[in-house]
């Protein structure tokens, strides 16, 4: 039987907001390598079993006002990414009245129950994604939409530009936004105000002048992008994403969203199983999942590439000197690899073959996370010149999507809608808050059979009960 075809979503408004101050801020060597790369996209699905008039009389008009306010903090995510023949790199520039962020506000007659599921069709999620606004000499940060699904529940889809943030910043600015939403349905007579005072872990810190570059990465990584695909290239759209493994296609219903969990017994028995058999002293939760994850991917897709590669970001915020803000505004991400032969990760033990490359890497930003950074840099471009089968992590369980409540209770979903174009997986912390990680990524039907098979049918044979 065939899946249906979604139906068609109203739009309502485009819903435009200005913030009031003026920004140029420039790009640092963190934000330039993702330049030309695939924006970051995030759904979080909200329970709202109410009539569709109390969505347009009471919850709209609140996340209306209380984005404005919160961009009064977060102004330059309502600017641009340009690149004048005047700047050896590209900036972000933020001009009020000129430039503004995007709300689309959209109805939905599909089923929430079934769009919020943890195994859904890619393509019924797809219309719920907000696009940035981009041409050759500008793209913008932030897209924004709100879909009603009457009755059942509504979704908040965010679409950010990754030079411009990371997943730590945009996750920053997503919870900046649900405090003031919620104050202001405690306290209403906050919405009349001009600010709201925000707390300080949800304060953008904005100074970009505490990112130190003594070995003009930026410029490094500027000249890098402006001799692609020819001399003096500034411009900014962009590319679309290549990535040597069969394209997941969003344009039917073959491709399926899942999500997997490993509960905190499955994970401590894992790295109990790792170091009987390695002696390996320190097993981090993140290596467990991302390897685990990793073998059963590589068993299900059965990639005909000799080698498989990973690649990971690693938050440098903590491990910089000095040490920069947690709520930083931008990238301070650094990607790391591990390359291992095909035939060892499908071994019944692969998913410890990948645990030691993910230890040996981990072990390694001990001595200073910037070490050999232009060495990574070409470690990770061979990876697509030598033809590998790439593979590569998104989101973090510790960025904690699942308390992001706007006043109307916690997510029932959030989904990394972006890995469905780019064959990623994306990590977060388990919706129930014990402990355990989510998993999640797109595959198509009968990859998506074996995967789950593998993924809970393996635990026997790490004495996982």
């Amino acid at each position: 039987m065939m899946a249906q075809t979604p139906r068609p979503i109203k739009v309502h408004e485009v819903y435009r907001v200005s913030p009031s101050q003026t920004t140029t801020l420039p790009l640092t060597f963190f934000d330039i390598r993702w330049l030309r790369l695939q924006p970051v996209e995030r759904l979080f699905f909200y329970a709202f079993p109410n009539p569709t008039i109390s969505f347009f009389d009471s919850l709209l008009p609140n996340l209306k006002r209380s984005l404005e306010l919160t961009l009064q903090h977060f102004f330059p995510l309502a600017g641009n990414i340009t690149w004048p023949q005047d700047s050896p790199i590209p900036i972000i520039t933020y001009v009020p009245g000129h430039d503004s962020v995007s709300l689309i506000v959209s109805e939905s007659n599909d089923g929430f129950d079934h769009i919020s599921s943890d195994f859904c069709e890619v393509s019924k999620r797809r219309r719920l994604v907000p696009s940035l606004t981009v041409s050759d000499d500008k793209a913008s940060l932030l897209a924004l939409q709100v879909t009603l699904f009457p009755n059942s529940g509504f979704v908040i889809g965010i679409t950010t530009h990754h030079a411009g943030v990371d997943g730590n910043c945009s996750t920053v600015f997503v919870k900046a936004w649900a405090y003031a939403c919620s104050k202001i349905m405690e306290h209403p007579s906050l919405s009349t105000l001009p600010t709201i005072s925000l707390p300080e872990n949800l304060t953008p810190f904005l100074d970009r002048s505490v990112i130190k570059d003594a070995k003009g990465l930026a410029q490094l990584f500027s000249d890098t992008w402006m001799n692609f695909s020819g001399p003096n290239n500034r411009i900014v759209r962009l590319r679309e994403n290549k990535n040597n493994r069969e394209e997941v296609q969003l344009d039917n219903n073959e491709s399926v969203k899942g999500v997997f969990e490993l509960k905190p017994s499955h994970i401590q028995k894992l790295k109990n199983y790792v170091k009987s058999k390695t002696g390996i002293v320190k097993v981090s939760t993140f290596s467990v999942t991302v390897a685990y994850s990793l073998s059963c991917l590589v068993k299900a897709e059965q990639p005909e590439q000799e080698q498989v590669a990973l690649v990971f970001p690693v938050d440098c915020r903590s491990r910089l000197e000095p040490v920069v803000s947690p709520t930083y505004f931008g990238n301070c991400l650094l990607g790391r690899l591990v390359s291992e032969e095909t035939e060892k990760v499908m071994a019944s033990e692969g998913f410890v073959t990948v645990l030691k490359g993910i230890s040996e890497v981990l072990n390694g930003l001990e001595s200073g996370v910037l070490n050999d950074v232009e060495k990574w840099k070409r470690k990770i471009e061979s990876v697509f010149l030598e033809g590998k089968r790439a593979y590569s992590v998104a989101g973090s369980t510790r960025f904690g999507v699942y308390g992001v409540d706007f006043g109307y209770g916690r997510p029932k979903k959030v989904d990394v809608a972006s890995v469905d174009k780019t064959g990623a997986f994306a990590l977060s912390e388990s919706r129930d808050g014990d402990g355990g990680v989510e998993i999640a990524l797109a595959l198509k039907k009968e990859q998506m059979e074996v995967f789950s098979s593998l993924f809970y049918g393996q635990f026997e044979f790490f004495d996982i009960s």
